[in-house]
């Protein structure tokens, strides 16, 4: 199995670069950080990146923001990892575990409040996931797989669910590249997921739900 290599924004670096200062004992808790121009020409960013970096360090519980005051060094350990990271560094297992449990309440969401834009870009997706099943296509059909799932999350009109689901499968797609070497699973399971779109158009939410629960069980990873 191939290694995976995350890369790093540049408001991750200058994050990292500011931790490790912290770290080192060059700012104090409460101390106050220096002004965003400073920063700008310590690390040779923009103001923009600069302010990601903030937000990921007050985000982990590094840092606070006081409007009006400044920043402030707010613990010398981490308390919250940035989401992004902590799915950056998940398993696949644990990544589709996740996945599987919002894909539940996704689908019946979508049978309840679907539109006829995306039922037209559900039936896309999933006829783009079966032609590239057939052909052995892995790659497109790995990515067709995720935007049928995604169109159906978008038809869910929750769009903390949608998010979460966009999160999650960015990180998932990497996984399923490795995992698997063909696209027989993808065939197996190409009925059920045409049961799965017709309950939704047919706005039968019990059904949905029963239907990716059998997807579910369906698919061994």
């Amino acid at each position: 199995m191939k290694a995976l290599i995350q890369k790093k924004s540049l408001a991750q670096e200058v994050a990292t670069k500011i931790e490790e200062q912290i770290n080192l004992g060059h700012y104090k808790v409460n101390e106050k950080l220096p002004i965003e121009a400073e920063l700008m020409k310590s690390f040779g960013v923009g103001r923009s990146t600069v302010r990601e970096a903030m937000k990921i360090l007050a985000n982990s519980g590094l840092l606070r923001i006081q409007q009006g005051l400044g920043t402030f060094v707010e613990s010398l350990n981490s308390t919250r990892e940035p989401m992004d990271q902590r799915l950056m560094r998940a398993n696949v297992q644990d990544l589709d575990e996740v996945r599987q449990l919002l894909e539940m309440k996704i689908a019946e969401k979508a049978a309840i409040n679907r539109t006829e834009d995306d039922i037209t870009a559900m039936k896309e997706h999933l006829e783009n996931r079966m032609i590239a099943a057939n052909e052995g296509k892995l790659e497109e059909c790995v990515e067709a797989d995720i935007q049928f799932h995604i169109a159906i999350a978008t038809a869910s009109k929750n769009e903390i669910l949608a998010d979460l689901y966009k999160s999650v499968s960015v990180y998932l797609k990497k996984g399923f590249l490795h995992l698997y070497e063909e696209t027989k699973i993808f065939q197996d399971t190409c009925a059920i997921h045409e049961q799965l779109l017709e309950s939704i158009i047919a706005k039968d939410s019990k059904k949905a739900w029963n239907t990716v629960a059998k997807i579910i069980g369906h698919i061994n990873y």
